[in-house]
């Protein structure tokens, strides 16, 4: 089932649901018909839509609100932090092409500071799906929950197995089942997990044991699965977002606050990515599944040097 069909039945199921968009009809054109005037396109204006989505929330109404990423959590942040976060209401915020999926695209159009951007917002939780199964899989829960929330729009094809019933604040997870720590965990969150399960399936051919974390919300977070990643002899972080502020930070948090140790290494984007096709940008950011093996091959063989010293 598509994105579009399963917001049209919620929707349908549930007249309290209005779709909203800042001309940002891409996933949703069939909608306007479906649902007649609880469909509100407000034309290119972001923050006249994070405000009308507020006021129709506070009157009891539930809007998901369409824009692309970097416009939605750049230009509007004001509004989502003073009008959302303050009254806590339930706007559902779906943020399109976020991170490096904005391909083709040049540094304005990239959001790859919005996880960090959203989660430093009280009370607004995160939703960052693999891929189209996921997001479809998560949008009832999602819609359902009474806290206001970002979601990552990704509609890639399925790059893993989806395991077990979605779950608000539980992490997938693929690899041991918690006994010997594995020599690798591979955490990753949104797209970039179909590229750490990649990297995984590369590594074991090595004979190593990889445990992946698909950390399908960063907030809430599944504290449990990333602790237990941590006992791992090597924690990598794979996200399509700045090292700081998003996964990476969000598991050194958790690790500083328990007063654990472990060796975390990141791949992030640490820079602006170079516009491009996505499999071409995906490679030339280093967040492709072989980029990702390659890397964590390097980071263990320097963890035994530095054992050996």
């Amino acid at each position: 089932m598509s994105y579009e069909r399963i917001l049209g039945d919620l929707a349908e199921r549930d007249e309290r649901i209005v779709v909203m968009t800042a001309e940002n009809r891409a996933a949703i054109r069939g909608l306007p018909a479906r649902l007649g005037s609880r469909f509100i396109d407000t034309g290119i204006t972001e923050m006249t839509l994070v405000g009308m989505a507020t006021g129709l929330a506070l009157r009891g109404r539930i809007p998901v609100v369409h824009a692309l990423a970097a416009f939605l959590t750049l230009r509007a942040y004001e509004f989502i932090r003073t009008d959302i976060g303050i009254t806590g209401v339930p706007v559902k915020l779906v943020g399109y092409v976020p991170g490096i999926l904005s391909e083709a695209n040049g540094p304005t159009h990239q959001a790859i500071e919005d996880l960090a951007l959203m989660r430093a917002i009280p009370g607004l939780r995160v939703f960052c799906p693999a891929d189209g199964p996921e997001l479809v899989a998560g949008l009832p829960h999602i819609v359902a929950d009474p806290h206001p929330w970002y979601i990552r729009y990704v509609d890639a094809a399925a790059r893993l197995p989806h395991t077990g019933e979605f779950a608000i604040g539980r992490a997938e997870v693929h690899g041991d089942d918690g006994g010997t720590p594995p020599d690798v965990s591979l955490v990753a969150c949104g797209y970039t997990a179909g590229e750490a399960h990649g990297a995984a399936e590369i590594l074991r051919q090595d004979g190593l044991r990889v445990h992946v974390v698909n950390l399908r919300t960063l907030v809430p977070v599944d504290e449990s699965a990333l602790l237990e990643a941590a006992r791992a002899d090597l924690v990598v972080t794979v996200e399509d977002h700045r090292r700081v502020g998003g996964l990476h930070s969000r598991l050194c948090e958790l690790l500083v606050a328990r007063g654990l140790r472990a060796n975390v290494r990141a791949v992030a984007i640490e820079d602006w990515f170079t516009p491009a096709l996505l499999a071409d940008a995906i490679v030339h950011a280093g967040l492709d599944a072989g980029s990702i093996a390659a890397r964590t091959r390097a980071w263990l063989s320097q963890l035994e040097v530095d054992h050996v010293r």
